[in-house]
């Protein structure tokens, strides 16, 4: 997440990423298994993303519109990039959703990866209505992206506690908002967000996954949430990929 306009930018090149997270602490992937995150054929990681099948890894639209499967690595169980931890997994196949327009802002960013073999990680559940998405509502927010605007991507998983937001908040934060398709999370003060290198990764309450990292302005800015796809939204789409 950067600039919204730079956010879409990142999902084209890839060498420049999408969005972060700020103003958080090192977390465990043994703690958070189904976390993972996404690199190119050279290694370079770009994006995040949710085991939510046993082959199958949701992420963001912008992170794989311009990416080819062949060249397209998933990486499981790392916590510390540095490591040779966990296993490196091919992409057998990228789905993008239909309704996804080349522009995070416009809604629908949404993405499944279908891998080349099984996972032995615990998938992480859908949510499946609207219950979880109370204003105020504590999510968990998780990733290897930038640290602070335009810093260095994170060596290590990081994790961070940020506030659901009211749909009011949203709306005057970003004009482009829509409650139908999104949902955003953070404080008014700022300090706390998502960045550079975060998304596809999961916003999560209570061990549901709630929304994708999508889009923001800036990173930890006050008065601009970060923007994450609602994933109750899509839910019906997104369980027809992974009957695939």
């Amino acid at each position: 997440m950067v600039a919204a306009v730079l956010v879409a930018l990142a999902a084209a090149v890839p060498a420049a990423a999408s969005p972060r997270v700020v103003g958080g602490e090192r977390a465990s992937i043994v703690e958070y298994p189904w976390v993972v995150y996404l690199t190119d054929s050279t290694g370079f990681q770009f994006c995040g993303g949710t085991v939510v099948a046993a082959t199958k890894v949701l992420t963001a639209a912008h992170c794989l519109a311009n990416q080819r499967a062949d060249n397209l690595r998933v990486v499981v169980g790392r916590e510390d990039k540095r490591t040779t931890d966990g296993r490196v997994v091919n992409a057998q196949s990228v789905w993008v959703s239909p309704n996804y327009r080349g522009d995070p802002t416009g809604g629908s960013d949404f993405a499944v990866i279908t891998l080349s073999r099984r996972v032995n990680v615990p998938a992480l559940p859908l949510a499946s209505d609207n219950t979880l998405y109370q204003p105020n509502a504590m999510a968990t927010v998780l990733g290897w992206g930038m640290t602070k605007e335009s810093g260095e991507a994170s060596e290590y998983l990081m994790q961070a506690a940020v506030p659901l937001d009211s749909d009011t908040a949203c709306t005057a934060a970003y004009q482009q908002y829509r409650a139908s398709a999104m949902v955003c999370a953070g404080y008014q003060q700022g300090g706390v967000d998502t960045c550079q290198g975060d998304s596809g990764g999961p916003l999560e309450i209570n061990g549901v996954l709630v929304g994708i990292t999508s889009f923001g302005d800036g990173c930890a800015r006050p008065g601009k949430y970060g923007v994450y796809t609602r994933v109750a939204s899509y839910v019906t789409a997104i369980e027809g990929e992974l009957d695939r």
